[in-house]
């Protein structure tokens, strides 16, 4: 555990089990994982699905926490919470599930590992990440990749459809 509070940021996403309800029972778990707070979250967008199989369009969001667990301490709990709402990680990638939370950004720290890579690879390019994140924090600089505002003009929202709702 860090001493000092660390601001983070995760992404949010769920295309199975009423989506919507799963990200807002998920907002509520980060703001519970141990000496972390959520400290704001985006509006829902709906977005298409990477990959080729055929799947629901997905909801995202995106959280900033207050923390002072470190990267591989918050992933953890990441990870549980995942689990607790039924996802279950396999080999394949880009598949519907329940819940995915992934780990976008943790203060201006660079990590890269098997595990555990910090900002998000990809994170540069993903049009329901860059526009979430924005909304929340557009003055923010992305470790290695430069400003949000930057990479927000450069990535296209094809696709990408704001919710009206709120969580």
């Amino acid at each position: 555990m860090n001493s000092s509070l660390v601001r983070a940021y995760v992404g949010l996403g769920s295309n199975l089990n009423d989506p919507r309800a799963q990200l807002r029972s998920a907002l509520a778990a980060l703001d519970a994982i141990p000496a972390t707070c959520c400290v704001s979250y985006s509006s829902l967008y709906r977005s298409k699905p990477l990959g080729t199989v055929p799947q629901p369009d997905y909801l995202n969001a995106v959280a900033a926490v207050d923390t002072r667990l470190t990267p591989a301490e918050l992933l953890r709990e990441l990870h549980l919470i995942e689990e607790l709402h039924g996802r279950v990680r396999g080999a394949e990638r880009w598949v519907p599930r329940t819940l995915d939370l992934d780990l976008l950004l943790y203060g201006d720290a660079q990590v890269e590992g098997e595990v555990l890579t910090v900002p998000h690879p990809g994170l540069p390019e993903r049009n329901f990440v860059l526009y979430p994140l924005h909304e929340i924090a557009p003055q923010l600089h992305i470790p290695g990749a430069g400003s949000l505002q930057a990479l927000v003009e450069r990535c296209s929202s094809l696709g990408l459809q704001a919710m009206p709702a709120a969580i």
